[in-house]
C-alpha cells in the first residue's frame, strides 16, 4: 500500500514510521535514487525496497531523486505491480512506499494543488495516482506532554509481529470483496486502493472478524466497518482524487475516472 502524508511540522510523522515497526525503514531523505531504491547493478545487491513492510521516504519536499525520469518510471512499475525490472534484473517485493513531508499552512487544502512544493517526481499524474491514499497530517495535533500516556499498552515489538503476520492473511481482503459494492463503469485504481485502505483498517481495528456475515448480520460490527473501515478509506482515496483533478483536469474530470460510489452489500 502506498501513502503520501502531508502535515506541519512535530506531528510525529518520522518518529512513527522510523518506531511502529522493525520491519519498516525510515530513510533520512537526502538522495533517493534507483540503486539506493530499487538495485545496485555495480555492486549486484538489492535496494530499500526489498526486504521491509515498507520503505518510508522522509522530508520528502528535501529529497533528490537522481535521475527523475527514471525514477519516475521505475517507481511506478513498481507501484503498481509491486515489482520492476533494472537493467534486466528482476527486483519484487511487497513493501509499502510512503512518502513523509511538511507542508506550509497556506497549502493545508485538499482542493488545491498541495504537490507544488514537492519535487518534480510528484508533478505528473500517473505516479501521484498510484498513490492510494492521502493522510492529512493537519488533522493530527503537534506533539504535546498531555498526549502521552501511562498505564497498559502492547509492547511495540509484539504490535510490529502481529501486523506483519497479518500481511499474509487474505481472509481480510476476501471479505472485503464479498461485502463492499460498487457502482458501474468505476474506474479500478479508485476502487483497488479503497478496498486495500479499507483491508487495512480491518485488520488494525477490527482483527476478530473471521467471515462476512460477521459484519453484514451484526449492526455492531457492521456500524463500525462502516464508519471506521470504509468511510475513512474513501475519503483518504478521494484526496488523492481532487489532487489528480488539478494536475491533470482534462484527464481525471471524465465521468469515468471519478470516484466512485462504495456501499455495503444487504445479504450474501
Amino acid at each position: 500500500m502506498n501513502i503520501i502524508e502531508l502535515a506541519p511540522k512535530g506531528t510525529g510523522k518520522s518518529y512513527v514510521f522510523g518506531n511502529v515497526s522493525k520491519y519498516g525503514l525510515l530513510t533520512d531523505g537526502g538522495k533517493v535514487t534507483r540503486p539506493k531504491m530499487f538495485y545496485d547493478t555495480a555492486r549486484k545487491q538489492p535496494g530499500f525496497i526489498v526486504g521491509h513492510d515498507y520503505v518510508a521516504i522522509d522530508e520528502v519536499k528535501l529529497v533528490q531523486f537522481g535521475d527523475v525520469n527514471e525514477m519516475r518510471s521505475v517507481m511506478q512499475g513498481y507501484m503498481e505491480r509491486g515489482k520492476c525490472e533494472v537493467n534486466a534484473n528482476e527486483v519484487v517485493s511487497d513493501a509499502g512506499v510512503i512518502f513523509l513531508g511538511n507542508i506550509d499552512a497556506e497549502n493545508m487544502d485538499e482542493y488545491t494543488n498541495m504537490l507544488t512544493e514537492l519535487p518534480s517526481l510528484f508533478h505528473e499524474s500517473a505516479l501521484v495516482d498510484r498513490i492510494h491514499g492521502f493522510i492529512k497530517g493537519w488533522d493530527i495535533p503537534p506533539m504535546q506532554p498531555e498526549l502521552k500516556i501511562s498505564g497498559w499498552a502492547l509492547n511495540t515489538e509484539y504490535f510490529c509481529t502481529i501486523l506483519h503476520l497479518l500481511r499474509d492473511d487474505i481472509s481480510y481482503r476476501a471479505i472485503v470483496d464479498q461485502i463492499i459494492e460498487v457502482s458501474a463503469g468505476a474506474y479500478e485504481r479508485h476502487v483497488e486502493a479503497v478496498k486495500r485502505l479499507t483491508t487495512a483498517y480491518m485488520k488494525l481495528l477490527m482483527p476478530h472478524i473471521r467471515s462476512a456475515n460477521d459484519i453484514l448480520f451484526d449492526i455492531n460490527n457492521r456500524r463500525t466497518f462502516q464508519e471506521y473501515c470504509l468511510r475513512p478509506a474513501i475519503k483518504m482515496r478521494a484526496v488523492i482524487q481532487k489532487q489528480l483533478e488539478i494536475i491533470d483536469t482534462k484527464e481525471y474530470k471524465k465521468s469515468e475516472k471519478q470516484m466512485p460510489k462504495f456501499t455495503l452489500r444487504e445479504d450474501i
